[in-house]
């Protein structure tokens, strides 16, 4: 008898990663070109990147704390976290420290319409929201703004150099961690957080980043090899310590990804989780030593 049982669709081989890696490179490429345009043409530009970032992140965030039945709201942290990005540009730090703290009240205030039940709860979200994208993404506008708000941009801009230290770093750190765990790892790091992230691709990512760091902030940046290196120890911690982060948020949550906006990779959060945390220290680190 002939079998007449439908053949399985072809799945598709997402190696190692658990991804598609031909979308995966696609979406990245994308992303980076635009990113490259606005820091070489107009910078600006650039905040309107950081700015819709900010918007999609909360929205991912606000999507996988429903799974907890935590509501965030999501309209004044949207339209707080813009603000924030845009007075961090302008004005600077302080500016920023008083817009994260006026949308905070904010929100707060916003959840009173909702009554008791629950108040405590999403207002504790939802100012971990605040901090957690906002405020540490409004770093990357002052890191731009090092070069003056209000230059065109171009390579020669001090700005311009500072963010691609930033992204360039914080890539060296994500890219030395995997293929040393890939090649090498075989002692869990966290096991229970994230199971195949290693010592060994730590040691990978901390040798990654220190090379960067120094290369960047001595050819770059014009600074001292010394704090280049710095840059790079302390870029690596933090981005590993953001991958654990994220990672500990999704298993509480019971996600896998925060969202599938971006193919091949998941959720926007899912790549921004080691630029967020390395994107303060590393304004700290050349706004005082460098710039």
């Amino acid at each position: 008898m002939t079998d007449t049982t439908p053949a399985a669709a072809p799945q598709k081989d997402h190696g190692r990663a658990g991804r598609d890696l031909k979308a995966a490179f696609a979406s990245a490429i994308v992303l980076l070109a635009a990113i490259a345009a606005s820091l070489v043409f107009w910078k600006t530009a650039f905040m309107l990147i950081v700015a819709a970032a900010v918007v999609v992140a909360i929205w991912e965030l606000g999507r996988g704390f429903r799974a907890k039945e935590i509501d965030l709201p999501e309209q004044p942290l949207m339209l707080g976290g813009v603000v924030m990005v845009v007075v961090a540009y302008f004005w600077g730090a302080p500016a920023l420290v008083t817009a994260t703290a006026v949308t905070a009240l904010a929100v707060m205030l916003w959840l009173l319409r909702r009554g008791i039940d629950g108040y405590v709860k999403n207002a504790t979200a939802s100012v971990f929201a605040l901090v957690y994208v906002p405020f540490l993404g409004s770093f990357v506008a002052l890191l731009l703004a090092e070069g003056g708000a209000l230059d065109r941009g171009g390579l020669d801009d001090a700005g311009v150099k500072a963010i691609l230290t930033f992204i360039l770093v914080t890539i060296a750190s994500d890219t030395g961690g995997y293929a040393a765990g890939v090649l090498f790892g075989r002692h869990p790091m966290a096991p229970v957080i994230s199971p195949k992230k290693s010592w060994e691709g730590f040691a990978g990512s901390v040798l990654f980043t220190a090379a960067a760091g120094w290369g960047l902030v001595t050819w770059l940046l014009d600074g001292d090899w010394w704090v280049g290196i710095l840059l790079g120890l302390v870029a690596a911690v933090m981005a590993t310590l953001g991958d654990l982060c994220e990672s500990v948020i999704k298993r509480d949550l019971g996600i896998k990804d925060m969202s599938h906006v971006i193919p091949g990779h998941g959720g926007l959060m899912d790549r921004l989780d080691s630029l967020l945390a390395t994107a303060a220290p590393i304004w700290l680190l050349l706004h005082y030593l460098v710039f």
